[in-house]
């Protein structure tokens, strides 16, 4: 919401114990503006109270403003209705809901009310989002990855699962899960990009919004992270996987700042332990504070539950609810699955898995690859009982060569395989070749 332009001046002075400020000639007492007519407009509560110790966790926040902080904002307020449009759109990407005061002082923060650096970080941000924001941020995240975002999510295991005591979401992402060569097999650089936008943008945002309407006081604009690092290697942190990551970081840290209420890296493995270390010298000390590295399941469900209640968390994580993996394929499938299992076949000259289903299961087994090399398929009994199911299935990518931008080879190689029974997936390569070629298989398993 558009607001008028005050200037503040830089007169205090104390009358029964109430910081007044003069604004323009008016008197401004307890966060209230008073203007001709002795009415009130709703408070503000920029400057923090006179005689209240400074607090770095409540730094820069609403109500904890110095008065040089207090001008910094009124003229970023100014420039931001100044300009309007996109700018505007930028500022408050998370929608009026927000307020002004907390999404305005969540960008000064982020620049350390420094105004022309505030200025420029929204232009930045702003350009970063143009393009984006002409296909309104992706809100079919199926359409932005180009594959069922189950499918992808199992290659890099991320959720948004309650609230915190604070009401801000809680978010859990499991990079020690990340397989980058089945990631290449479903989906292209550009689309997880794309649908990063769309978690930020839709699911993120909705989340946000449907937190302020259960609880109007709820300002807090962040979210709980839990990074869990089990099973996380170096081999993992090459080049493809950083460059997700890289631009990933980027975009949050430039286009959504001052969203992290608080994170807990669990499960660290020993490397990261002794590289944190180093990494947490170069952070400003009030990033530091909001950040902690547990790697004992004991330590780290103890101190997750003094933020998060237990109702809140998953099963996996010391909560009650619904395990996480079951969660991600519930939230992001279509029809009834029950439960799915993805596998990556790197196959050089022939490759195979075997996959069990319960009685009362039944099964439907799809292949993603971009492998021009291309391999034949084939679903047989392991027990050599029954079948074959699916015999000479050709899967071959014919697209372009530039593979970030391609979409993936799609072929549902067989359906409604019957459990109980262990079935038998093999590929066998089209010629010799020296290097392997991948050849993700998923499996959507409903009850029968």
């Amino acid at each position: 919401m558009a607001t008028e332009s005050v200037d503040i001046t830089e007169s205090f002075e104390v009358v029964d114990g109430i910081d007044k400020v003069e604004i323009n000639g008016k008197r401004k007492t307890d966060g209230l503006e008073e203007n001709e007519n002795n009415n009130k407009s709703p408070p503000i509560n920029l400057a923090r109270p006179n005689g209240v110790p400074a607090d770095p966790t409540t730094w820069g926040r609403p109500g904890h403003l110095t008065a040089e902080e207090v001008t910094v904002y009124e003229k970023f307020r100014d420039e931001v209705e100044k300009r309007g449009g996109d700018y505007r759109d930028t500022v408050y990407s998370f929608g009026e809901e927000e307020g002004e005061p907390n999404a305005l002082c969540r960008w000064l923060r982020a620049r350390k009310y420094k105004l022309d650096l505030v200025i420029q970080m929204v232009e930045e941000a702003t350009e970063t989002r143009s393009e984006p924001k002409k296909a309104n941020f992706y809100p079919d995240p199926q359409s932005a990855l180009g594959v069922e975002p189950h499918v992808y999510l199992a290659q890099y295991p991320q959720l948004y699962y309650g609230n915190g005591k604070n009401g801000c979401p809680v978010f859990i992402s499991k990079p020690g899960k990340l397989n980058i060569n089945a990631m290449e097999c479903v989906t292209a650089f550009k689309r997880v990009i794309n649908f990063h936008w769309y978690a930020m943008m839709h699911d993120f945002k909705n989340k946000l919004q449907e937190n302020k309407v259960k609880n109007k006081d709820f300002n807090n604009f962040a979210c709980i992270i839990i990074l869990d690092l089990a099973g996380l290697s170096v081999s993992q942190l090459n080049s493809r996987t950083l460059s997700i990551i890289k631009e990933q970081t980027f975009i949050d840290s430039l286009c959504f700042p001052e969203t992290m209420s608080r994170t807990f890296v669990i499960n660290a493995p020993r490397f990261f332990s002794a590289t944190w270390v180093i990494i947490r010298g170069w952070l400003d000390a009030r990033t530091v504070s909001k950040m902690e590295v547990l790697s004992s399941r004991k330590t780290w469900e103890k101190r997750l539950l003094e933020y998060i209640d237990v109702d809140q968390l998953p099963s996996d994580y010391g909560g009650t609810g619904t395990h996480s993996d079951v969660t991600i394929v519930q939230d992001n499938s279509t029809g009834d699955i029950k439960r799915s299992h993805t596998e990556v076949l790197s196959i050089r000259s022939s490759s195979s898995t075997v996959i069990a289903l319960e009685k009362g299961e039944k099964m439907d087994i799809t292949i993603y690859c971009k492998a021009k090399g291309g391999s034949i398929f084939s679903v047989t009994d392991a027990n050599n009982k029954k079948g074959p199911f699916a015999q000479n299935v050709d899967v071959t990518f014919s697209g372009g060569n530039n593979l970030d931008d391609e979409p993936p080879l799609t072929v549902k190689i067989c359906s409604n395989l019957i459990g109980p029974g262990k079935f038998k997936v093999k590929g066998v390569s089209k010629k010799t070749r020296v290097t392997s070629c991948n050849f993700l298989i998923a499996c959507n398993i409903y009850d029968n």
